[in-house]
């Protein structure tokens, strides 16, 4: 990984931790922050070595409180859309990574955290984590991505009254509501269950686990034939080895050897 100043990375048994690390700003999302993001994503995508990705925030009270007030103060009308525009490409970097990434949620994702979070392809959740759109109380709304995905998750309804209200939500309504796939009791159970979660998916065909992350994210493209994506996809794994190999192996009742080719 690039050298970076804002977020802490380790690599383990393939899978990449990232650690957004401004504890002292309660790891808000600052412009270099994002640029970190984008640039370790980018790398990601073409390191074989690394099979799915965890990200938290540094600490025990905060995911990401949000985006950097101190910027968002300075923006005008012209470069408020480039920042909104930059902030939705980098999270779709993440949402369309063919590599599963899981949210590891600890205490506030608001706003531009709960964004981020929201980007990723779960979450899971300790029990003290607050999730919430409170960009209202700033004259603004939310600009990552966030009107499309809190609505995609949990409804219109339920998107609409946590927006305008501005209203933060705990880990178990956030769960009912499908927002969290898991909710543990401390940071150490969470990041466990999230290493339980890639593990498992680690043994399963990395192309096919790929084209699920397509055909998942076609749902919310309302110009694409979702089953045309998916059945596009369905033959594109049947061309590959990973298919010969998890056939074979079934047949010859055995465990498959994926190589992801």
């Amino acid at each position: 990984m690039a050298e970076t100043l804002n977020i802490l990375s380790e690599e383990k048994e393939g899978i990449l931790y990232l650690t957004v690390n401004r504890e002292s700003k309660l790891n808000a999302l600052n412009f270099a922050t994002l640029e970190e993001i984008r640039n370790i994503f980018n790398e990601v995508v073409d390191n074989k070595e690394i099979k799915g990705v965890i990200i938290t925030g540094s600490g025990e009270k905060a995911f990401i409180a949000g985006a950097d007030i101190s910027e968002i103060a300075e923006l005008n009308e012209l470069n408020a859309r480039k920042f909104a525009e930059n902030g939705q490409e980098v999270f779709g970097l993440i949402e369309n990574c063919h590599k599963p990434v899981i949210a590891v949620v600890n205490g506030f994702a608001l706003g531009g955290g709960c964004e981020l979070a929201m980007a990723c392809h779960m979450r899971v959740a300790v029990a003290n984590a607050k999730f919430g759109q409170p960009e209202v109380n700033l004259g603004i709304i939310p600009g990552y991505g966030g009107t499309q995905r809190l609505t995609y998750l949990i409804g219109r309804g339920k998107a609409n009254e946590l927006m305008m209200t501005g209203d933060m939500i705990g880990a178990e309504e956030a769960k009912k509501l499908g927002l969290v796939n898991h909710v543990l009791a401390t940071k150490d159970e969470s990041m466990a269950k999230a290493e339980e979660i890639l593990k498992k998916i680690m043994t399963k065909a990395p192309l096919a686990i790929g084209m699920i992350v397509d055909c998942v994210n076609s749902v919310y493209i309302p110009e694409e034939n979702g089953y045309q994506t998916e059945a596009n996809s369905f033959a594109r794994c049947v061309k590959s080895g990973d298919y010969k190999e998890g056939t074979s192996a079934f047949l010859e009742k055995r465990k498959p050897i994926f190589k992801g080719e």
